[in-house]
């Protein structure tokens, strides 16, 4: 299977201060206001159409799966901004567009949103006392940049998996987890990105950032 590719999108340059969204994750939105970054969201009409992007491809790397995915929702995103722009210019200006995904790795298999409970379970025991991967892609203007951090977890006992999934909290996760909620009890270190592991690398936006004239 062909690699997902780096193909850049010619954009207007940004009227405003501040950037476009495409992303539901409050998480996302804490890290942009982290960074300084004034943002605004641009989110699609049909949230069913965004999981349909999120579909793994047979045999597909981890690394290639989240950098598709990721720019197949930009792509969607600048579609939607051309749309809603057209139609009302003043309510819908053109600003950049940032558009992330994460997923979680092991042993070369994706583990995504769990669908239910029993699934967020059946992840969680696989991740119990090892080192698992997280990637997340982050797409501005069409350049993107990948970040990838290892996450070593503590044995977990099959009471702390059955509260933690009780709770709801896996619910809508990559991996069925959140590491800045009590998931960080069970990680003894990262390797990598601590903002990247929660849904947004900052440094790697901070970059992708700079050349549309953010400073940081």
């Amino acid at each position: 299977m062909p690699a997902a590719t780096d193909t850049p999108i010619n954009l207007p340059a940004p009227i405003a201060p501040w950037i476009y969204l495409a992303s539901q994750s409050p998480r996302r939105r804490q890290l942009l206001d982290q960074l300084g970054v004034a943002h605004r969201l641009l989110l699609p009409d049909d949230t069913d159409a965004a999981e349909l992007l999120e579909a793994v491809w047979p045999g597909e790397a981890p690394d290639d799966y989240v950098r598709r995915v990721t720019q197949a929702k930009w792509r969607d995103a600048a579609a939607r901004l051309a749309h809603r722009h057209q139609a009302d210019p003043a309510a819908w200006p053109l600003a950049p567009i940032l558009c992330a995904d994460t997923t979680v790795a092991l042993d070369g298999d994706i583990l995504g949103k769990p669908h239910d409970a029993a699934d967020a379970m059946h992840m969680l025991r696989r991740l119990s006392g090892r080192v698992h991967r997280v990637l997340t892609a982050v797409v501005v203007d069409g350049q993107t940049r990948l970040s990838i951090s290892g996450v070593h977890w503590r044995m977990l006992s099959d009471a702390e998996i059955q509260r933690y999934a009780a709770s709801g909290e896996p619910m809508g996760k990559a991996g069925a987890y959140a590491i800045q909620s009590r998931a960080g009890a069970w990680t003894s270190h990262i390797e990598g990105s601590y903002s990247g592991i929660m849904g947004l690398p900052l440094f790697d936006t901070a970059e992708l950032l700079k050349p549309l004239g953010f400073h940081f």
